[in-house]
């Protein structure tokens, strides 16, 4: 070994090198603590230095692994080497990761394709894991991509290297939550899902049982990767697994083997100590792609392995366990037995079996639990099979069985019934109430008793401590929190002496047990005593306590129960799992009631009455607390469905709104299409009607037809009339205006001369532009009025147009009668056509004449106005002609005013008389000095 070493190196050829690591590996199976001592570093060495050559690199990788790994072929294996030889592969392992540079040499050598390289590559990083997991873990962890790199390995055309990955990830995942998230979302549960698949599922081989344990590395205990399974819609794919048939053709080992991992990792997923709203989704979806139908199946086919039927109890068990749809469901599954019977009903009969094996009955026990968790309904129906009005002698039902199984010889199935009976009361007062109503028939002639006297009865008669425990678990779960239940305890008057009995004895170590259990229940009448017996009050039973047991006793024996160590193992999880039956004394949910209850006992026993009293108050202020509380919810819970009743109610009157105004909007178009259609065979009538009855009836329309039409040009030419003497009348106004105009430019100016003349002048000129506006106000009205008549005109026009053009058709339609005489029947139809249309001409002449009417008026009114105006025009005619001559006055008094001026001798200036009409102000104020 020393020489290989040297010749490892010190030789330059690669040939030489070669051949000595050959040759250590080799020795490295038989000599693996020589080997590992001397040749670790120039392994380590030849790793680092000779990467281009894949046979040296491969040889050097399969000897590191022969020295650290601890797989040896069993005929070299001897009694005592065990465990040296874990501790010589610890050791090695420690120093190959003591330089963290190997591991990542390692990773990319692992990254190689090269089949020499790589797959011993992954075989020595897989023996690393198993010798020295959390270190090489955390190096991986830390190194670049290391984890990514690694998940190349499933995606290997070469199936060797493929399932050896897998057993390579299984060593990674373990027990470290980070590199299991950045495996899962490194897609590892598609390409997982996919090899099993190609494997055959369950028929498939060991490749199949080692991706199902990478499964459960990858989903048990992680939240983050459970949701993400389930939001990768996932659990959708398992479903297949489960299609194993009916077939009674054998189960292989490795069939079992992988079907049994397949129920683990369901379970995985719905299991009781995941987070209630993951465990919830993932039981929905379950439900929902048909997984719980599909292990339903396979829990009520025969012919399959025991084990694998416990393991589906176990699974169906979780899957539904709090989830009121999959109870429902299960609830409803029959076995297929004639005639059917339920499946819960199936399940019991062999839980009260003896003859089963123990773990199939503990399973059993656990299902009926699970299907009872948080489903009052379930409770509500086990329940009333054992009540007198619903029992049915016809089939075995689940009460019965389990009252059969609470009373017969077989102790642990007086037990498994007992704990049964008291899941179906679990926080359930109601059900507690109604269940004292059961009466039991004992012996014949007999009468019968009551479920609760006949449990009182077994307790007493001493049978196995097992029976007893079960019980007592019973009373005390019945009894808790149902004051009416105490009561009825209370009633028989050999209870409490049998309890008091019972804690007061030194007995041995096996009857503590029972003696904590009477502990408990005596502290439950007490706790939950309402006072209604007189002999058996609180204060009474406390003072019975005192004076047989002592306070302190009673409190030691109550402590029994928490103190043992089949209660703390029950108080872990919610299975019942125990190695054998003598083990199986306590259920997890009673574990429950026994923490809620042991302190508030022990407080009872020490409180005086009036402390009592004070608490009963206390408790009665809370009752009605409560009641006003649920009162008030009823009424919420009634308004809400009122509320939901009304948003119903409006969105079919929306929807209903809805569709009636689609209705509308399609009786529109569809009346719109009949107008369309109509219209278009009016247009036809006028084209093609050449179907009338006789010549007679066409020439008395066509005479009716012509006088209209020359009624109607008579009204048009009156019309043309009237419009020539309005438009007159307009242009004698128009020169009266112009008239108008001329006489006030001419009064501006003689306006000028003289002081007093100017001043009437400008009054009366203001006046007569006031007129002037009124007149061209009335006139643009009269022309507005013309505009409208000459519309009408038009009108009138075009129907006279129209009426010609029916007339032409009425005679081509007399000419076509005479040619086509053989269509009788269609011309009756057109002549009925025809006199329709002459209606309707009619009534628009009725129109007309409301509209000449209305002109008519229209012209008078005109005419009156234009009288007005007329007389306006003369008024201010004379006007004018006065102020004419009253110029013509003062023209001659200027002129002889002058003519005087002059004889005196004053200069008189002539330019005065000529001064322009823009010097008009100058002039009068020159005017005004020579009067002064």
């Amino acid at each position: 070994i020393q020489k290989l070493c040297d010749r490892v190196a010190s030789s330059t050829l690669l040939d030489d090198r070669r051949d000595a690591v050959r040759a250590l590996k080799s020795l490295s199976k038989k000599y693996r603590l020589e080997v590992g001592i001397q040749a670790m570093d120039h392994l380590i060495h030849v790793l680092q230095t000779d990467r281009s050559d894949s046979e040296i690199i491969g040889y050097a990788l399969d000897t590191l692994y022969n020295v650290i790994s601890n797989d040896l072929e069993e005929e070299e294996q001897e009694e005592n080497l065990p465990k040296q030889v874990d501790d010589l592969g610890s050791q090695f392992t420690e120093i190959f990761i003591k330089q963290q540079e190997n591991v990542t040499l390692l990773l990319t050598l692992v990254e190689e394709f090269d089949f020499h390289v790589r797959w011993p590559g992954v075989k020595l990083l897989t023996s690393l894991l198993k010798q020295q997991g959390p270190q090489v873990q955390q190096i991986i962890l830390v190194s670049p991509m290391g984890v990514s790199r690694l998940m190349d390995l499933l995606a290997d055309s070469r199936e060797v290297i493929r399932n050896d990955g897998v057993l390579l990830l299984q060593q990674l995942t373990k027990s470290n939550a980070a590199i299991q998230k950045i495996v899962a979302f490194e897609n590892a549960f598609e390409r997982l899902l996919d090899i099993i698949t190609e494997e055959g599922n369950s028929d498939g081989g060991i490749v199949v049982e080692d991706c199902l344990l990478l499964l459960q590395n990858l989903l048990k205990n992680n939240n983050s990767n459970q949701n993400f399974f389930k939001e990768g819609s996932y659990i959708q794919r398992m479903k297949p697994w489960f299609e194993v048939g009916d077939d009674n053709c054998g189960w292989s080992a490795q069939k079992v083997t992988n079907l049994h991992l397949m129920l683990q990792l369901v379970r995985v997923l719905v299991s009781p100590t995941n987070p209630p709203g993951a465990t919830s989704s993932c039981q929905k979806a379950m439900f929902h792609c048909g997984l719980l139908q599909q292990l339903c199946m396979i829990l009520m086919a025969t012919g399959g392995p025991a084990d694998i039927l416990t393991e589906t109890i176990n699974t169906v068990s979780e899957v539904i366990r709090g989830c009121q749809m999959n109870q429902d469901y299960f609830a409803s599954v029959n076995a297929p037995s004639n005639p059917p019977r339920p499946a819960i009903v199936v399940l019991l009969m062999s839980m009260v079996n003896e003859r089963q094996p123990f773990v199939l009955r503990c399973a059993v026990l656990y299902c009926f639990q699970c299907f009872l968790y948080k489903n009052q309904k379930g409770q509500g129906e086990i329940v009333s099979t054992l009540l007198p009005s619903t029992i049915d002698g016809n089939s075995v039902s689940a009460g019965q069985l389990l009252c059969g199984g609470l009373f017969s010889t077989d102790s642990l199935s007086n037990w498994c019934a007992a704990v049964a009976l008291a899941h179906a009361l679990q926080e359930n007062a109601t059900l507690k109430e109604q269940l004292l109503r059961v009466q039991l028939a004992t012996s014949i002639g007999n009468p019968p008793v009551s479920l609760l006297q006949q449990c009182t009865n077994i307790l007493s008669q001493g049978s196995k401590v097992q029976t007893r425990v079960g019980l007592l678990m019973l009373l005390c779960t019945w009894l808790s929190n149902c004051s009416i239940a105490v009561t009825h305890f209370l009633h028989n008057p050999a209870n409490i002496p049998f309890l008091t009995g019972q804690i007061a004895e030194n007995l041995g170590e096996e009857e503590q047990l029972v003696q904590g259990l009477c502990a408990l229940l005596l502290g439950i009448s007490i706790y939950y005593n309402d006072n209604s017996l007189e002999n058996y009050r609180k204060e009474k039973l406390k003072q019975l306590i005192e004076k047989r047991i002592g306070r302190e006793n009673f409190i030691e024996k109550l402590g029994f129960i928490s103190k043992h160590e089949l209660y703390s193992r029950a108080a872990q999880k919610p299975q019942p799992s125990f190695s054998s039956p003598d083990h199986m004394m306590f259920d997890h949910e009673f574990t429950k009631l026994v923490k809620e209850l042991e302190g508030v006992i022990s407080k009872a026993i020490y409180k005086s009455s009036e402390e009592d009293k004070k608490e009963e108050e206390v408790k009665k202020t809370l009752e009605q607390h409560d009641n006003i509380v649920t009162h008030y919810k009823k009424v919420i819970r009634e308004q809400d469905q009122e509320l939901e009743e009304l948003k119903q109610r409006i969105s079919t009157l929306t929807s209903q709104n809805e569709q009636l105004q689609a209705t509308v909007t399609q009786q529109v178009s569809q009346i719109q299409q009949h107008k369309d259609q109509y219209n278009l065979l009016k247009v036809q009538l006028g084209k093609d009607s050449q179907h009338h009855n006789s010549h007679s009836d066409t020439f008395q329309m066509n005479g009716i037809q012509m006088e209209e039409v020359s009624k109607l040009k008579e009204e048009l030419e009156e019309w043309k009339n009237k419009h020539d003497l309005l438009q007159g009348q307009l242009r004698e106004k128009d020169s009266v205006t112009e008239k108008l105009k001329s006489s006030q430019l001419e009064m501006g100016t003689t306006e000028q001369s003289s002081q007093t003349s100017k001043s009437g002048g400008l009054e009366h000129s203001h006046e007569l532009q006031k007129e002037l506006e009124m007149l061209r106000s009335q006139i643009q009205l009269q022309s507005a009025e013309i505009s409208k008549l000459q519309l009408e005109n038009q009108k009138l026009q075009v129907m006279v147009r129209v009426k010609k053009l029916l007339i032409f058709s009425l005679g081509t339609q007399s000419w076509g009668k005479e040619v086509c005489g053989s269509k009788a029947t269609g011309l009756l139809v057109g002549l009925e056509l025809l006199q329709s249309e002459v209606k309707a001409l009619s009534e628009e002449k009725e129109l007309l004449k409301q509209h000449l009417d209305s002109s008519s008026s229209t012209v008078a009114i005109l005419q009156d106005e234009k009288s007005k105006l007329q007389q306006e025009v003369a008024e201010s005619k004379k006007e004018q002609d006065d102020l004419l001559v009253l110029l013509a006055d003062q023209d001659q008094k200027l002129s002889a005013l002058k003519i005087k001026l002059k004889d005196l001798g004053v200069p008189v200036e002539d330019e005065d008389d000529i001064e322009s009409g823009d010097q008009g102000d100058e002039d009068e104020d020159g005017d005004e000095e020579e009067q002064d």
